[in-house]
């Protein structure tokens, strides 16, 4: 079928068997310009619709049905024009769903350059930025415009020699930094303080967190600035109420998790982006954009001031630096003596010097760090990398990791007297036999959190053990003694800070077979570390791995920025992102030969096995990245109108192993 028979109602004149009488069109600029969820890649533009005189309200923005190739699907309304370029007959609009204009000309532009960035569709892309309506709550009266609040002090900001300029260059310029941000719990009042200055210039500003609980801290600092806070969690009538504050312009304010990137923020000003390595701010549907570059994109498009921070910086936050759109806004180095804790660095070696850590699966230097904390009346993080009571298995002879014998799935327990099963399949393996050397017996090879709060709790008589994880996430802990055994990620603020912070196993995090793994577990660490006191007042990290190796020498060092240069270059010469472009092309092994020779760009990596069938790359320099990205998603959507298998395209994918 015809893009034109696909439009059309029919011969001019004459009506269909049971077709309704035409409606009649408005003559006020009768076409309406509709991108429409068509669900190919190949129809991947706008399709012009007339509007019936009963939908003339039919403004840009607003949501739409309409008839293509012979049935109703959603759509929006991106402009309305007096003229069709489209030669033959055009459908009407089949219904107007709201009068409520949801879709911007700003997010449209944005959402456009992200789906072209991304080798995606608009449509996709409008369905991460836009959220489900609910008829209610739109019919609720809008609420006057909150006051805009005054021009803030520096405050904290002095620390940092470039940040009372950053600050007032927000009010009428665009100044973009890579922040790296002092440790300690400062940095939601800093952020809301840049917020401010924004927003008291009659500016829009978005801020985008990893989760909930630094949604929940920056909200709680910005009392000063009216904002709408935007959580996956809200319920769908809430998160809907709050966003549509923003788009009819009662705030201009917003503080959310990846998909308020997208916010409808008016006459936007400033974008934040706090701890751009957090692997949630990845999206996980089409087209995998990531939030960085979606709010990079939209402060380059709206000529916004941009702010990148975080205790670490990634290599991706260096290339902005290295390219010049974006400044360094980082402290000296005595203000970061003066905030952070010290940091020393010890081995698993020590375990053997030391008998009475041994009960606790702490080195000596550790676990004295802790008494000597504990006994002064703070509390004591200990971060381990693997949650559960102790996630893998081996033979306690010749260490072969125990296999499920029915799936091959890892083995584990989840007590001391619980019986081995698989982590896959939950089958118990009381019957398991070593198929190198016969043996019966099995040893820890990993310990996760739960087990390591019941061996602290045994060396550390009488203290309070306090777990925070998968199964319960802890927000804060009040200040006394007190051990806290957290997985990554899950760290609570202890009131007044930490008196020591111990960091194990890290020889787990710095094994795993990816890019990003040493990047990563300086990231975490410095994340635990940063809930610590500081020096002057006692804080003191302690991190169990080989001195030697870079990622615990920057963290010694404080010196998140120092590591991010090595790292860039380091990917630079082996010609990984983010020095090149890279594309993932993921399918079965025909589909994906035959989408790569189809694309005549780039260098070809692969493939690979993969769960999927087959896994390829595609690799150009940074200045070729969109010509990629056009070229695949013209491969994808010749490949969508041949109806031909299907293959997932993800630009810049987050692993590449």
């Amino acid at each position: 079928m015809t893009e034109a028979e696909q439009l059309s109602l029919g011969p001019p004149g004459r009506r269909r068997p049971g077709a309704k009488p035409a409606a009649e069109i408005t003559t006020d600029l009768p076409v309406a310009r509709v991108a429409v969820d068509t669900g190919v890649p190949h129809l991947d533009r706008p399709f012009d619709y007339t509007v019936p005189v009963a939908m003339a309200e039919a403004r840009p923005g607003c949501r739409v049905r309409v008839r293509f190739s012979g049935r109703l699907v959603d759509g929006i309304v991106l402009a309305r024009v007096q003229d069709s370029e489209h030669g033959g007959a055009l459908a009407p609009l089949q219904t107007l769903v709201s009068t409520e204009p949801v879709l911007s000309a700003e997010v449209a532009a944005l959402a456009r350059a992200v789906a072209d960035r991304s080798a995606g569709t608009l449509y996709d892309v409008l369905r991460l930025a836009l959220p489900p309506r609910h008829a209610r709550v739109e019919a609720e009266a809008a609420k006057e415009p909150e006051p805009l609040p005054s021009v803030p002090a520096p405050g904290s900001w002095t620390r940092y020699p470039a940040g009372p300029a950053f600050l007032d260059n927000l009010a009428e310029g665009a100044p973009r930094a890579v922040w790296s941000a002092l440790p300690g719990p400062t940095w939601p009042a800093e952020v809301a303080l840049a917020v401010q200055a924004t927003v008291a210039a009659g500016r829009g500003a978005v801020v985008v967190v990893p989760d909930a609980r630094d949604v929940e801290r920056v909200s709680a600092a910005l009392t000063a600035v009216p904002h709408v806070a935007l959580r996956a969690d809200l319920g769908p009538a809430e998160r809907y109420r709050r966003w549509l504050a923003v788009r009819r312009g009662q705030v201009q304010a917003v503080v959310g998790t990846r998909a308020a990137a997208f916010a409808p923020v008016a006459d936007l000003g400033l974008v934040v982006l706090w701890d751009d390595g957090d692997d949630l701010h990845a999206e996980p549907r089409s087209p995998y954009a990531h939030a960085r570059d979606v709010l990079v994109l939209r402060a380059h498009l709206a000529g916004a001031a941009a702010l990148i921070g975080g205790l670490a910086r990634t290599a991706e936050a260096q290339v902005l630096l290295e390219s010049g759109w974006a400044k360094a806004l980082v402290p000296t180095r005595e203000a970061v003596r003066a905030a952070a804790p010290r940091v020393v660095g010890t081995s698993e070696s020590d375990l053997a010097r030391d008998p009475q850590a041994q009960a606790a699966r702490v080195p000596g230097l550790a676990f004295a760090a802790a008494r000597q904390a504990l006994a002064a009346g703070a509390p004591v993080l200990v971060q381990v990398p693997r949650r559960g009571y102790v996630p893998s298995l081996a033979c306690i002879r010749d260490r072969t990791p125990a296999r499920c014998v029915a799936c091959a799935g890892p083995l584990h327990t989840t007590s001391g007297h619980a019986v081995a099963s698989c982590r896959w399949c939950g089958r118990l393996a009381g019957d398991w036999r070593c198929p190198t050397c016969e043996g019966r017996q099995l040893r820890a090879s990993v310990v996760g959190a739960r087990r390591t709060a019941e061996e602290l709790g045994r060396a550390f008589p009488g203290t309070t053990v306090r777990t925070s994880g998968r199964d319960e996430v802890l927000t804060a802990v009040p200040a006394g003694a007190c051990l806290v055994v957290a997985t990554p990620g899950a760290e609570p603020v202890a009131e007044g800070g930490y008196g020591a912070v111990l960091l194990l196993d890290a020889w787990a995090l710095l094994s795993r077979a990816d890019l990003q793994v040493g990047e990563e577990a300086l990231r975490r660490w410095l994340a635990a570390a940063a809930l610590a006191r500081p020096a002057s007042e006692g804080g003191r990290v302690v991190v169990v791995a080989d001195h030697g190796l870079a990622p615990v020498q920057a963290l010694v060092r404080w010196d998140p920025a120092g590591a991010a240069v090595r790292e860039l270059a380091d990917r630079r010469e082996l010609g990984f992102p983010p020095a090149t472009r890279m594309a993932s092309v993921t399918g079965s092994a025909a589909a994906v030969a035959e989408l790569l020779a189809a694309v005549d760009i780039g260098e070809a990596l692969g493939p690979v096995p993969d769960a999927d069938g087959e896994r390829a790359f595609l690799r150009v320099p940074r200045a070729q990245g969109a010509a990629l990205a056009a070229a695949l998603k013209a491969a994808a959507a010749v490949r969508s109108a041949r109806k031909a298998e299907s293959v997932r395209v993800e630009m810049d994918p987050q692993s590449l192993l």
